[in-house]
């Protein structure tokens, strides 16, 4: 038999949705706030001729900048004032991740709270400003020595190059922030997505017309189709799928009445560290490889290796790739589910895994079952991310049709829609109990 809650969920309708005002303002405030992103990646930075960055671009386009440029939304096929997108700010967040960890005076903050959270926050975005300098101050002297692109190099080029590219970084961590307080979903989860989506459709056009000018042979097209549709069933399955462990409660006494004892379900996601992974990973590949993108063909021999070797498809980025998502997978796990924590508060309520002692024996077991569950999450994370990106690269696919893409596209839909359902559930709560307030008066 279906739960009240389920039931509820069933007769959502486009009726309950236009009576949730508060749920349409929230809806129409991140349409807006993505739409200002939107605009502003087609804003070129001053001082550079877009015709001929777009030449260059081209010919550079199939390697670790193509995929920067997808995920700045094609900002840096424009060289817009957005070219850097949300990436630094992604970066620090690793970093600060990765030190909290080590560092017991950032553990301590994490464990005061709300307070220690807004603390770390702040560490967060001083460190962005710090990465977003670097790397803007890095793609202003690449475009200086990128042949025409600069009509007038210097040190007033680089110096407003860094600073526009380095405010752009700045409000669209601003935006983010602001459309997960007020608006709906994941602010910055959303700003990546919003630019992918708004390149596909020019994806899907490059794809077909490389078909019709015979680069591309309608079987490749039509296993690519077919591929992209697997992986969209196969994300969507997977980021569904739960392992659920049985809880049990014991019968209880209160006053005069007994009440007798219950089950329950402990939801452990198989993929609980969702998209994060793959971009933390293509963030930190991005990281280092910007300033030599920018300088190939330049510098020492080292360097003009790093950059060949990291280029998309090659085995050195597979590998890195392959060992970042994994990592981060076991990571964000770890981060975001404690089981000793979650034990703890089994046993403080009287619940327990049958079979299983409450507490320290408790943790282990669901750590037990946490690291294998995530062994497989990590599995399907590396196939989703590293088998279309293979195919796509000696295929001369675009970025945009590649499992890491995809993967992002429907992990955030999913979760911005069970927030929408989730406001949806609530609004029809709220009519529910002012009804049955109002029939208590009228008695």
């Amino acid at each position: 038999m279906a739960s009240a809650a389920e039931q509820l969920a069933a007769n959502l309708n486009f009726s309950a949705f236009a009576k949730a005002d508060e749920l349409k303002k929230r809806i129409w405030f991140t349409l807006g706030a993505l739409l200002v992103y939107r605009l502003g990646t087609y804003v070129p930075l001053p001082g550079i001729d877009p015709n001929v960055w777009s030449q260059i671009f081209k010919s550079q386009a199939g390697g670790i900048l193509g995929m920067f440029n997808m995920f700045a939304g094609g900002g840096i096929n424009r060289m817009a004032i957005f070219a850097l997108n949300i990436m630094p700010y992604i970066s620090a967040s690793i970093i600060l991740q990765l030190l909290t960890t080590v560092s017991p005076q950032l553990e301590a903050l994490k464990k005061e709270g709300e307070s220690g959270r807004k603390v770390i926050n702040q560490y967060t975005r001083y460190l962005t400003v710090v990465l977003a300098t670097f790397q803007a101050y890095g793609i202003a002297v690449g475009l200086e020595g990128a042949g025409n692109v600069v009509s007038d190099p210097g040190l007033f080029f680089r110096l407003s190059t860094t600073i526009t590219l380095v405010g752009g970084t700045m409000f669209l961590m601003w935006l983010g922030e602001q459309i997960t307080s007020r608006g709906i979903g994941n602010g910055i989860s959303l700003i990546i997505m919003s630019g992918i989506v708004a390149e596909l459709p020019s994806a899907i056009a490059g794809t077909l017309e490389l078909g019709r000018q015979g680069a591309l042979s309608t079987v490749l097209i039509l296993a690519i189709i077919i591929m992209a549709v697997a992986v969209i069933a196969l994300i969507v399955f997977v980021e569904r799928a739960q392992r659920r462990l049985l809880i049990q409660y014991p019968k209880r006494q209160v006053g005069n009445k007994m009440f007798e004892g219950q089950s329950s379900h402990l939801p452990l996601k198989l993929n609980t560290s969702g998209v994060i992974p793959p971009i933390f990973a293509s963030s930190l590949l991005l990281l280092p490889t910007t300033i030599a993108q920018f300088n190939a063909g330049k510098g020492p021999e080292w360097f003009q290796w790093l950059t060949t070797q990291l280029a998309h498809g090659r085995p050195l980025f597979l590998v890195l790739y392959l060992g970042l998502i994994v990592f981060f997978a076991f990571f964000y796990t770890a981060i975001v589910f404690n089981p000793t924590e979650t034990a703890d508060n089994l046993k403080k309520h009287g619940g327990f895994i049958p079979g299983i002692r409450p507490g320290e024996r408790t943790a282990e077991y669901i750590d037990y079952v946490l690291s294998r569950i995530t062994v497989i999450g990590a599995i399907y994370l590396a196939v989703v991310c590293l088998v279309p990106e293979i195919l796509i690269s000696y295929a001369s696919v675009p970025f945009y049709l590649g499992g890491t893409s995809l993967l992002i596209v429907v992990s955030v839909t999913m979760d911005t829609v069970a927030q929408v359902q989730g406001y949806l559930l609530a609004h029809q709560y709220e009519g529910l109990i002012r009804k049955s307030k109002l029939r208590g008066r009228r008695k």
